[in-house]
């Protein structure tokens, strides 16, 4: 019975051998690939391998190596090549209590752009380490000290200091609870309106933005108006007279205006008629503004000083040459300044001889004789005749 069951003990437990290395190499194998990083601090106090590497408070890894390396620490970690860490990303060492293991985050989380590759660097410009609890009590130490009777308070400086505040503030504790109490209602009066707050703020940064834009517009603008102030200082005394003079004749104006009232609003009123009148016959005077430089003219040229008389000279013999020569051309002159369409001398043309037709009658006239009667079938031209 002994040996049945050693004999069916030694399968047994080469089954449970075979089962923890299947075990093992399925979680190898779903463990997948992982990315190695190295990252320098200066200091990994508590930190050790095995140690977790996360992110966002989540395992994502683990430290193989925390290696001493002159001033620095050079810590080897191990994450999930599924995860994404951002190229630039810092690690920082957390503390989660003042005894106990810690851990490295990377962080900030990643949200998109270049990621960090494997056998990446993180320099001690990316790392940070938490403040170790005897650098706080040396801290500590070393203000008291700085306080004590070797430091500060070697004269008694920091005690007369004491001193003097509790005379200061004996007897106004009251007032310094309501001053407290003020300041109180000034942060929350300053939180509800901190929309309006920032809004000024922006507002203020955009003018202080854009005066450093025009910084050089607004040097010259200081630079004239230190010019003028200065001017306007050296000649303060001109000034002030001409201001003086400036009242005085203000106040005649006022008292003028108060005397005659009356008058002024009679001929204010009669301006404004004139003014209205201007503005209905502004075409008219646009008109007589236009001819009134050449009729002045005219004037001034037929002025005879010698005589003390208005010569003039109609140019009849010219105007009867050049009715006789084209009547029409001469008629059409006067029309278009009715007529500016051109059909009145379209019409006059039509009615009136064609041109030289009546110079050509008195070209006959004066070939003819005295005793010569003047006999013309054609009327000077008005009518054809068949010859």
């Amino acid at each position: 019975m002994t040996s049945a069951l050693r004999t069916l003990r030694l399968p047994l437990l080469g089954l449970v051998v075979l089962a923890v290395v299947v075990t093992g190499l399925v979680l190898v194998l779903d463990r997948g690939g992982e990315k190695t990083v190295t990252a320098r601090f200066t200091s990994a106090a508590q930190l050790y391998e095995g140690s977790d590497v996360r992110i966002l408070g989540v395992p994502v890894g683990r430290i193989t190596s925390v290696t001493p390396d002159g001033t620095d620490v050079v810590v080897t970690m191990e994450y999930d090549e599924d995860v994404d860490v951002p190229a630039d990303a810092k690690a920082v060492i957390i503390s989660p209590s003042v005894v106990g293991d810690r851990y490295v985050q990377l962080t900030p989380a990643y949200t998109g752009g270049a990621t960090m590759k494997s056998g990446a660097e993180i320099g001690t410009d990316r790392t940070a380490v938490p403040l170790e609890l005897d650098q706080v009590y040396q801290s500590l130490d070393d203000l008291t000290v700085a306080l004590g009777p070797d430091g500060a308070n070697s004269d008694g400086a920091l005690s007369d200091l004491l001193v003097q505040t509790a005379r200061n503030f004996g007897g106004q504790g009251a007032s310094f609870r309501q001053t407290l109490s003020d300041f109180a209602d000034l942060t929350t009066t300053l939180d509800d309106n901190s929309d309006d707050l920032f809004s000024a703020s922006s507002e203020l940064q955009q003018f202080l933005e854009t005066l450093a834009d025009n910084d050089t517009t607004v040097r010259r603008f200081n630079s004239s108006l230190a010019d003028v102030s200065t001017m306007l200082a050296g000649e303060r005394t001109d000034l002030a007279k001409a201001l003086s003079q400036l009242a005085t004749a203000l106040g005649h104006v006022r008292r003028f205006v108060q005397q005659n009232s009356d008058g002024l609003s009679t001929d204010i009123k009669g301006l404004n008629r004139v003014a209205k009148v201007l503005v209905k016959q502004r075409a008219a005077l646009d008109e007589t503004l236009g001819t009134a430089p050449l009729a002045l003219n005219n004037l001034y040229l037929t002025y005879n000083p010698q005589a003390g008389t208005l010569d003039t000279n109609a140019n009849l013999a010219m105007l009867g040459d050049q009715i006789q020569t084209d009547p029409a051309l001469v008629l059409c002159t006067v029309a278009e300044s009715v007529d500016d369409t051109g059909g009145l001398c379209d019409a006059l043309k039509g009615v009136l001889p064609r041109p030289g037709a009546l110079a050509a009658l008195r070209g006959k006239k004066q070939q003819a004789s005295a005793s010569d009667v003047l006999s013309d079938a054609t009327l000077g031209g008005l009518v054809e005749v068949q010859q």
